[in-house]
């Protein structure tokens, strides 16, 4: 699937300009369009029920501290996007007949995970911070938007800057999760230098199930080297010094239930919090 629209939320904070780099970054690379929206939450919906109990009076003034602060927060968006669009050099417009790339900013007052949700199944990808990043607002339950809500990729961006998509890994478990995942990845996976499948689920996966997405991606003309992750205390730990190599790590999320993933942990948490690569997930 080629790439022609992304969806970035933009909130001003270290992280968001690694997250906002990374889209522009891939946009310049795919000849896509970068939507980036800043969501201001609404004081007055949250402020009444803080101050139940209070004077009419301490009411307003806790909405009227809200309102300075998330205003704040929203010229710090901005400020960020519009450096970072200047450092890149991408036309602002959003106008779909328009040369690509391109990038168009937008701010509104709502629910961030409602906005991301809505926006992102119009959108080809979405990119995020990972969750633990995230200095403010609920960040597990706007990921857990984008990636259970929308029917979309997520591209959740690298600790730090850097090249994505020159060597890609595909943490491969044979589930329709991680089948999800490689489709999307394809025009990653097409203009990758490298690419290598690794086993995502060691106490199951056999030779033959990596050698069928091998020969799956042999014939869209992918050259595929395959190996198994090593031996480890958590198949996480495995999964991830199997890829360490990698700039990008293509994989199937929350491929088991939420509650074992809960309970023993995943391989999917474990990368989110351990793995500094970048990571194009589906659900």
């Amino acid at each position: 699937m080629a790439f022609r629209t992304l969806l970035v939320p933009v909130d001003g904070s270290a992280s968001g300009r690694v997250v906002l780099k990374t889209a522009l970054q891939v946009a310049r690379e795919h000849d896509a369009h970068v939507d980036a929206v800043h969501v201001r939450p609404d004081p007055r919906v949250g402020v009444p029920l803080v101050g139940e109990g209070m004077s009419a009076g301490m009411v307003e003034e806790l909405i009227d501290l809200a309102e300075k602060e998330t205003a704040a927060r929203a010229r710090e968006a901005r400020a960020l996007f519009e450096q970072i669009q200047a450092e890149h050099g991408l036309p602002l417009t959003a106008d779909p007949t328009g040369p690509a790339p391109s990038v168009a900013y937008a701010e509104v007052e709502g629910r961030e995970e409602e906005e991301i949700a809505r926006r992102g199944r119009v959108h080809d990808l979405i990119v995020l911070a990972r969750p633990q990043q995230r200095p403010e607002g609920d960040a597990a339950v706007i990921f857990n938007a984008a990636l259970f809500e929308t029917g979309r990729p997520v591209l959740v961006a690298p600790i730090r800057e850097g090249i994505i998509g020159r060597h890609v890994a595909v943490a491969w478990n044979g589930s329709a999760e991680a089948a999800r995942a490689v489709a999307a990845a394809m025009d990653f996976l097409n203009r990758a230098e490298t690419v290598e499948v690794v086993s995502a689920d060691p106490d199951k996966a056999s030779d033959v199930r990596l050698k069928d997405l091998v020969d799956y991606l042999g014939w869209h003309g992918i050259a595929v080297r395959p190996h198994a992750s090593g031996e480890a205390s958590h198949a996480g730990e495995a999964v991830a010094h199997a890829v360490a190599a990698a700039d990008l790590v293509v994989m199937g999320a929350y491929s088991h239930s939420r509650l074992r993933q809960l309970i023993l942990g995943g391989v999917t948490r474990y990368m989110l919090e351990h793995a500094p690569q970048a990571l194009l997930m589906a659900h």
